[in-house]
């Protein structure tokens, strides 16, 4: 059995938390759900203890840090939110056999606690490049004991055998680690960006999260360091160390989401081994608390006639965004309703009536009757709010769905549909759900989906 049962990388937007961001949490919608379900992957884990990679703890120039105090603790305050604190114990075990394989390649640890800290003129406070993922392992109930380091800057190749050192160490205490590499990317993707605009942002983030994808660590450790630095990411450092981590594993990542609404791009990618519980094979009934939601809703009105209530516990309940809900019955479809941006007053009330529309109401299709019912199947898209492009050069059919718009006329087609391979089947397809022709003015439209089944 693996030393790693759960790995990902996590963005650490502080507006994405609703304490924090308010309404404008609506703009990470895509990102807050996906790290929800990264929480939630993890919780299932059986992880023992989590191992933390990020950029904004003390940062040397010729060594790792790690925060070495028995409780490491930190709050939002300077995001304006000081009741928000977090506190974890240091696995010291765990930490002390890193630091002696790290030594055994030649890696300086920074071992800090209170009293050397001081000396450095750092912080053993746990930094918000932690504290955005803790949050959401914290908000599913994860507890586990940490330890906690921040990258150095070091060249790729010693940072990749740093991820070594830790993965040796785990084995050797037979510990089963969740990991977390913090790790925003471009900071420069619009003017609006903390750093300004440089076309290096987006030739960098959509590099890094191709390579992910495909999962090629050899040219990830090679990516030139001109374009990182011009792209001003503050996260390539944290996800190389992940991958010496889990450099002996069979990994086939899945990029849960991908956006960038304040010129910063955020990346949500499960990056879990195979083998250890990420891909079973699906089951007849539906796995994520939007799809059961889903099933519960159309089942109690075909069945009783009756809207349920959404659950109060519920987790979507201080949620937003437009959702579309949309029914397989022996692998074809067979209803599809949505809503493009949010007309209810939470995600679960949007999910609730979008699956009844979904089965009772699509005109392509008859009311589902309550004989169809134990041979449906759900899905369910959430989408992020939309954003216009000036082309279809921007447009990409297995990443990003499509609106057109015309005269009040609107056309959507969701991402990565079976059959739609190009932009141009796309953006057709769209033109005709619109009944806008080909050659009058048109205003694209794309967003990403996160889909839950």
């Amino acid at each position: 059995m693996s030393a790693i049962v759960n790995a990902g990388i996590y963005p650490h937007p502080a507006i994405a938390i609703p304490e924090i961001g308010g309404q404008e949490s609506a703009k990470v919608a895509a990102t807050r759900i996906a790290m929800e379900e990264m929480a939630k992957r993890l919780k299932k884990s059986g992880a023992e203890v989590l191992v933390l990679i990020t950029p904004h703890g003390p940062l040397f120039r010729d060594a790792i840090s790690a925060l070495a105090e028995e409780t490491l603790s930190g709050s939002f305050a300077q995001f304006g939110a000081p009741h928000l604190t977090l506190s974890y114990r240091t696995d010291k075990q765990l930490l002390q056999a890193i630091e002696v394989e790290a030594d055994r390649k030649n890696i300086r640890i920074a071992h800090l606690d209170r009293r050397n800290a001081g000396a450095y003129g750092v912080s053993v406070e746990l930094d918000h490049g932690a504290l955005v993922p803790l949050y959401f392992l914290h908000k599913e109930g994860v507890s586990l004991p940490l330890v906690h380091f921040t990258f150095g800057l070091l060249p790729p190749k010693q940072l990749f055998a740093f991820g070594q050192a830790v993965r040796t160490a785990l084995e050797r205490q037979k510990r089963r680690a969740a990991i977390i590499c913090s790790a925003d990317l471009s900071h420069r993707l619009t003017p609006e960006g903390p750093y300004g605009y440089s076309p290096a942002g987006k030739e960098f983030d959509e590099k890094l999260v191709a390579l992910i994808k495909k999962y090629d660590v050899a040219a990830l450790l090679k990516l030139d360091p001109q374009l990182w630095e011009e792209a001003a990411e503050c996260g390539y450092r944290s996800i190389i160390i992940g991958l010496g981590i889990l450099n002996q594993d069979d990994v086939q990542p899945e990029i849960l989401s991908y956006e960038g609404p304040f010129g910063v791009g955020y990346l949500v990618a499960d990056l879990t081994p195979e083998g250890e519980g990420k891909r079973k094979k699906k089951k007849a009934e539906p796995e994520s608390e939007q799809a059961k939601l889903a099933k519960m809703a159309l089942e109690s009105f075909v069945l009783r006639k009756e809207f349920i209530e959404p659950p109060q516990d519920s987790s979507l309940l201080n949620l937003r965004a437009g959702a579309f809900v949309t029914l397989y019955k022996n692998g074809q479809l067979r209803g599809c309703i949505g809503t493009i941006e949010p007309v209810q007053e939470s995600l679960a009330a949007e999910i609730i009536e979008n699956a009844v529309s979904a089965g009772m109401y699509d005109p392509r299709f008859p009311p589902v009757t309550p004989e169809e019912l134990p041979d449906l199947t759900y899905s369910v898209d959430v989408l992020s709010p939309a954003e216009e492009v000036a082309s279809s050069d921007f447009l990409d059919p297995r990443r990003y769905g499509v609106i057109v718009e015309s005269n009040g006329r609107r056309g959507l087609l969701l991402p990565d549909l079976e059959g739609v391979d190009t932009v141009e089947q796309q953006v057709m397809i769209a033109l005709q759900k619109a009944g806008i022709r080909p050659d009058e003015p048109y205003r694209l439209l794309r967003f990403q989906v996160q889909r839950y089944q």
